[in-house]
């Protein structure tokens, strides 16, 4: 009996074995696996708010955009110049002090002494060489400047519109016979294309400025166009809509046509400014309204020129006028064009 007792093992080994257990190499790499994410999850918590993803909803191209451009002061100077040109062109009737075409300082004008009357109370900016008040002449001319510029750029959009459209929706033999039309344009200087077609017409007049500038635009919008709906041809929701079956007229007028246009609106602000300098560069030529009682800024030019060397104010002004206006058109649209477009950004 004594003996049977004498051999029992005692439970305190067993325990020992047990803790000597925890210390076996799995232990030892769980216990470290918890240590170590223990640190990661305190070295997450001290992370700035910088690499956390924002829950506020995204903005649109448009709204990231006008972001862009309300804190860009080239833009904002553009957009100024330009409004200011807009409203003063629709409202230039009722604000200029006088009749542009009526001849108050005539009999202040002498061919020898005086051909050109200087400013005096009321006319601020003198007289031209008929006695017609200059700074109301140049109000008034805004207006037709703006027109000419304007409606220029629409026709020539619209050009651009059909032909582009043309040729990037169809390909094929149409692309090739539009794109070496386009090309024969294009490789003409754009001054030279206008006038020989405004050359062309039997009596000069702003309609024919306005064609004449509109069909030189017509391939630059063209070829725009063109490349942006190659690149839609190619785009997801275009493979996406044919392989649901849609029409090809509804492919390209709901699909194509609409995201290709950003580019070739953006280009058109750049353009018009084109069409101004275009327009009163045809006017100084005399191909522009031959008659002076409309006042344009080309036109005033064209007028001063036998009085250039005594009298330069008589070209300085309309000359600084279109240099301002075509300067405001080029910054509102370099800017736009930069923040719609991700590639031409800095």
């Amino acid at each position: 009996m004594a003996d049977t007792q004498s051999t029992t093992p005692p439970s305190e080994p067993t325990a020992d074995r047990a803790s000597t257990g925890s210390e076996t190499p799995t232990g030892r790499r769980r216990g470290f696996g918890q240590r170590r994410k223990a640190r990661i999850d305190a070295l997450a918590e001290t992370v700035s708010d910088a690499g956390r993803i924002d829950d506020k909803p995204g903005k649109s191209l448009i709204a990231s955009a006008w972001d862009r451009l309300r804190r860009n002061p080239v833009f904002l100077l553009g957009a100024t110049i330009t409004t200011l040109f807009i409203v003063i062109a629709a409202i230039s009737p009722w604000i200029a002090p006088h009749d542009p075409a009526a001849r108050l300082l005539i009999d202040k004008v002498s061919q020898t002494t005086n051909p050109v009357p200087g400013p005096e109370p009321g006319f601020p900016l003198g007289a031209d060489n008929v006695g017609r008040d200059l700074f109301s002449r140049l109000l008034v001319g805004s207006r037709q400047t703006l027109i000419v510029g304007v409606m220029a750029t629409l026709f020539g959009l619209l050009g651009g519109l059909i032909l582009g459209t043309l040729a990037g929706a169809f390909g094929g033999w149409v692309d090739s016979l539009v794109m070496r039309a386009v090309d024969v344009m294009l490789s003409l200087p754009s001054l030279l294309l206008a006038f020989s077609i405004a050359a062309m017409a039997a009596r000069p007049s702003q309609w024919t400025v306005i064609i004449a500038i509109a069909i030189v635009e017509i391939p630059i919008f063209a070829r725009l166009l063109r490349g942006s709906m190659l690149a839609q041809r190619s785009s997801d929701h275009v493979l996406a809509a044919r392989a649901l079956g849609v029409k090809p007229g509804a492919i390209v007028f709901r699909h194509m046509l609409p995201n290709s246009l950003g580019p070739v609106i953006v280009q058109s602000t750049l353009v018009l400014a084109t069409a101004i300098i275009d327009a009163a560069a045809l006017s100084f030529l005399g191909l522009g309204n031959p008659d002076d009682r409309k006042p344009e800024w080309g036109q005033m030019l064209g007028q001063s020129q036998q009085y250039l060397a005594d009298h330069p104010h008589l070209a300085f002004y309309p000359a600084a006028c279109i240099i301002v206006v075509a300067l405001g058109f080029t910054l509102m649209g370099e800017s736009l064009r930069e923040a719609l477009d991700p590639k031409s950004r800095r």
